[in-house]
Order: C-alpha cells, then structure tokens, then sequence
C-alpha cells in the first residue's frame, strides 16, 4: 500500500446539465446547492479535508459564473481548465488538464456526486488501497444501499482482491461513485478530441488492472431537481447523528 495521498486532483464540471432543467436554465449544475452547499464547493471540501493541494476544474457552460465563485475558495488552490471552445468529455478534459496535474497518481472526482463520510476520509482510504505496481485505475464503489439518488443498476462485480469486471445489473454487484484515483500513464499517445473516461475503465479491465474500494458513509447523486428533496433529508439526517455523537 502507497498510503501517500496525491497531492493534486481534477474536479469534473463542464457538463451542459441538462436533466437538472429548469435550474440548470440559468446556472451551471456545480453550482446547485444541497443543504446550503453548493456540489463543486461539497467535492472541493472532501478534497481540503483529505490535504490536497491543488484541484483543476473543467469549465464549459455559464463558464464565468464557475469562475466567479471558485475565486472565493483558498483551499485547494484551484486552477481552472478553460472548456469554452469545445466540450472535451470526462477523458478529453483529464487529458487537456494533464500539464497542471502532472506525471504521479492523481484524484479525479465527478462535480455532481458527494458522499458524507462515516469514519476516515475515503479519498485517504484510496490513498492507503492504491496499488500503482498492480493497478491503472482505482474506482471508488458503494452499495447499492448506500446510494441515494441512483437510479440506475449497479456497475461492476468485484472480486475478493478489489478487481472489477463490468457487469451492469449483477446481484451483489457496485456501482461507481464518482471518485477516481489514476496514473496519467494511461493517457499516453491520447489525442485530443472528445472521449469518455469510460473507455479506460475498459482498457485497465482488460489488462487486470481496474480494482474498486468500497466506500464507507453515504452516496448522494444528484441528477435531477427531484433528487434534490431527498439529498438534503440525507445531508441533514448525517448532520443529526454528527450533532448527536
């Protein structure tokens, strides 16, 4: 186990958000709030709480509003990754990121998922589960139990040692969780069109070396405006038990 926790991270928060209408009519989702907080500042926050230092965010749509409320943020510094002339997907905007992010492991989050943590922080959690002799890519994964928000399937199924195989819908199976930890040697010869994220995970499975950690805590996902109801009873709900113990 490394146990050294990377010191710099990429939060993914260039998408149109477009099931969020109408709210995402006049603001970019990252900026939607939960509970009082907005998503980009709750995956910010996880960040700063786990000691990362710097974080890259991809902007695309209502661009200058992103920009406006991350210059208020100190921690982590942040450095924004201009999308404006062309959305670049998941891959495509890590892939234009990488002089700011650098040659060693590195977190990436998604800017429109959170998790409430019930004991050590799970991105350190990934820290001490990173494998870089054995592993290309390290996924956070939840129960589907754990997941509010989801409506989906689960993703993987994921052996005794961590390692994932896509199998959507299995019994028993994991779902991602919005929460990566990477070697930017998988991108080497990319180019720099659009590509999805998706088709490394494909890559790393198919050389044995995609694995997942089981999260500890709560999964939110916030997709829809009718997500929002039940991500705040969730927020609020973890925030009694914290007041209570």
């Amino acid at each position: 186990m490394s146990g050294t926790v990377p010191k710099k991270a990429m939060v993914l928060a260039a998408g149109l958000g477009k099931r969020m209408r109408p709210i995402t009519d006049t603001m970019p989702k990252p900026l939607v709030k939960i509970a009082g907080r907005t998503l980009i500042d709750r995956a910010l926050d996880m960040l700063e709480g786990a000691g990362i230092e710097t974080a890259v965010v991809n902007v695309h749509y209502r661009a200058d509003q992103m920009e406006a409320h991350l210059a208020g943020r100190t921690a982590p510094k942040i450095v924004i990754s201009d999308e404006r002339a062309q959305l670049l997907d998941s891959a495509g905007g890590v892939i234009r990121a990488l002089p700011h992010l650098g040659d060693a492991p590195f977190f990436i989050l998604n800017a429109d998922t959170f998790w409430l943590e019930s004991g050590t922080s799970n991105l350190e959690r990934m820290a001490l589960a990173w494998e870089p002799e054995t592993m290309d890519i390290l996924l956070m994964v939840a129960d589907t139990e754990q997941a509010t928000g989801h409506s989906g399937s689960t993703d993987y199924r994921m052996d005794a040692q961590g390692r994932l195989t896509r199998d959507r819908g299995v019994e028993g199976g994991v779902i991602y969780a919005g929460a990566i930890v990477l070697h930017p040697r998988i991108f080497a010869g990319a180019g720099n069109e659009p590509q999805s994220l998706n088709s490394y995970f494909d890559a790393a499975e198919a050389t044995g070396r995609l694995f997942g950690m089981r999260m500890d805590g709560a999964w939110i996902t916030v997709g829809t405006p009718d997500a929002i109801a039940p991500a705040e009873a969730v927020v609020m709900k973890h925030a009694g038990k914290s007041d209570a113990g």
